[in-house]
């Protein structure tokens, strides 16, 4: 009887459904234990993170967890059935059974694996529809919808798709250079597969790292150069004196950039100032060296003093050093709040290190930007510190995301931040910034990480909110120093520690616009959070890498002018929030 029906099954098998599933494994050969745990990696993956993410990002981000899983799972099934498997000895009946098991069975049982996985990918998806929508909520952002987060699972299958095919690649190659070394060299076989994937791995290392490295970021900085060459029809080429590209300037407007003419062509007129303020105002200094500028960085930054002195910069009663992101962007509402406050009596200077964007930036020039901010602020300090202590200006420091970054580089501690700079703000800072990540280690006990405390906040502070800058008290020793690190940006808290170890902000309580049901996963949140970093900014004020007008209450605990009150913050605030609408709407 049995061996009747294990043969109507074969000849079923030949015929219909199992035949095509036959036919479909033959072709796919997955590995079982690796979609289990390839789905699971998946289901993890679509849990909260710390922005809200459209089904584009959560399917890549999704799509290579479940790549990461599928791997995962494949070398366990391998370690089970190469090493476990041999030793362990089934009592004779229970072999006996699985002899005499049907055909079908081992089909059901494989279908059955593949449709659990589909079910359970399925009701992730609707659960993490939930979840994003209680992010946006948190941020006061719209809805996303159940149906369209649904395309997530097809994307995410392509992506798994695609990874696997390449690795099945990757292992085609070894073994042809493996076979190639057993025919031609007489390498044994045993040797030969760990000698062909020692290979195949320092070919495409070097590739990666020499060839294709070199050459993508070769030709992404070509390709940005060009666009370093447009210039928004809103940005006018300056008449006035007191900036870089006018006529009068050493630094000429066509060598600027694209983000170096905004920033010197954008600038609130001193009779806006008085507009806001009610008071006199004089006509804010802006300077700016692009990359075109000058023939190397440090004669970049000699221009920018000749351009300081050219203007009278250090007659004026604040002079803020800022070191700029990727492009050479500088946050046009710091800057503005810094005029405002001090009725335009400022000067501010900026120069421009590479053409990529933040994110390129940091991957391939984070010690571009170190050397620039270091070589600015130092000959700025020189012609500075020259000066009568009496005659100086307030030397102010700023530096937001990569540029934060950039400028603590030209800072060996607390001791030398005091001693050189009236006061420094640093907005959203990368995690891997040296002295931040000093600054959070040795926080106070019980301080959590993402609102430190450092030595009772008597020089170092760090704010989320405008009240946190006053915390835990007034007292407030000057030269004073803050970060503003909202708990939901990524471009503080993403780091490759992610990979493997569970940050304190993730074991502590969480910040307050970040998902309470956020949980650390191996591996898998690592990136979750890499995915976050390109929405960075397409939140809302006050989340994400969003920080608005924080900055001018952050400018005006570090150097509150003499006339500062309430009345004028709000009236600068409004000025603030209606010139980022139109600065949007220009540019």
């Amino acid at each position: 009887m049995t061996t009747t029906g294990a043969r109507e099954v074969s000849v079923t098998e030949r015929g219909g459904a199992g035949r095509i599933a036959g036919a479909a494994e033959r072709f796919f050969r997955p590995n079982y234990v690796g979609l289990a745990v390839a789905t699971l990696f998946f289901a993890l993956s679509l849990t909260p993170s710390l922005l809200p993410r459209d089904w584009l990002f959560e399917g890549l981000v999704g799509g290579i967890n479940a790549a990461i899983g599928y791997g995962v799972g494949c070398v366990l099934e391998w370690l089970f059935r190469r090493w476990i498997r041999p030793r362990i000895q089934l009592p004779a009946s229970v072999t006996r059974v699985f002899a005499e098991l049907p055909g079908w069975v081992p089909w059901a049982v494989k279908a059955a694996v593949v449709l659990g996985c589909v079910v359970v990918a399925i009701v992730m998806l609707v659960q993490s529809a939930r979840w994003q929508r209680e992010i946006t909520e948190l941020m006061g952002m719209d809805d996303i919808t159940t149906t369209g987060f649904l395309r997530t699972g097809a994307l995410s299958a392509a992506v798994i798709a695609l990874v696997i095919g390449v690795f099945r690649v990757v292992r085609w190659l070894v073994r042809w250079v493996a076979g190639e070394l057993t025919a031609r060299v007489r390498v044994p076989r045993e040797f030969a597969l760990p000698i062909g994937f020692l290979i195949v791995t320092v070919v495409a290392v070097t590739l990666f790292n020499g060839v294709l490295a070199k050459g993508f970021f070769a030709a992404a900085n070509s390709a940005f150069s060009v666009r370093n060459s447009h210039t928004s029809p809103n940005a006018v080429q300056p008449s006035l004196a007191e900036r870089s590209g006018s006529p009068d300037s050493l630094a000429k407007w066509e060598t600027l950039g694209s983000e170096g003419r905004w920033f010197v062509s954008y600038v609130p007129t001193a009779a806006d100032i008085a507009r806001v303020t009610g008071k006199p105002a004089r006509e804010p200094i802006r300077v700016y060296t692009g990359l075109e500028s000058a023939d190397e960085p440090e004669a970049q930054a000699e221009l920018a003093v000749a351009e300081l002195e050219r203007t009278g910069a250090f007659e004026r009663k604040a002079l803020v050093v800022v070191t700029t992101t990727g492009t050479g962007w500088v946050d046009s509402t710091s800057a503005e709040s810094v005029e405002m406050m001090y009725g335009g009596d400022t000067a501010i200077v900026a120069t421009q290190y590479s053409y990529l964007p933040s994110v390129l930036s940091f991957l391939s020039d984070r010690e571009k930007a170190t050397r620039m901010g270091k070589l600015v602020f130092d000959k700025v300090y020189e012609h500075w510190s020259a000066r009568p202590a009496q005659a100086r200006p307030k030397l102010l420091v700023y530096g937001e995301s990569l540029g934060a970054q950039g400028s603590e580089g030209a800072f060996t501690g607390l001791a030398d931040l005091r001693t050189r700079a009236d006061g420094v703000l640093w907005v959203g800072p990368p995690n891997s910034n040296r002295l931040w990540r000093e600054f959070v280690t040795r926080r106070d006990p019980g301080s959590p990480e993402v609102l430190p405390t450092y030595a009772d906040g008597l020089v170092v502070r760090f704010a989320d909110g405008r009240g946190d800058l006053w915390r835990p008290s007034s007292a407030w020793l000057t030269p004073r120093i803050a970060y503003l690190q909202h708990a939901s940006d990524p471009v503080v808290w993403w780091s490759p520690d992610l990979l493997f170890e569970e940050p304190d902000w993730l074991r502590e309580p969480r910040g307050p616009d970040v998902s309470p049901t956020m949980a650390w996963y191996p591996i898998v949140t690592f990136w979750q959070v890499a995915a976050d970093l390109p929405n960075a900014q397409g939140v809302t004020d006050g989340h994400g890498h969003r920080y608005g007008t924080l900055v001018l209450d952050a400018w005006a605990a570090l150097a509150e002018p003499p006339d500062w009150s309430a009345d004028l913050s709000d009236r600068i605030r409004k000025y603030l929030a209606e010139s980022a609408i139109r600065e949007r709407s220009r540019k």
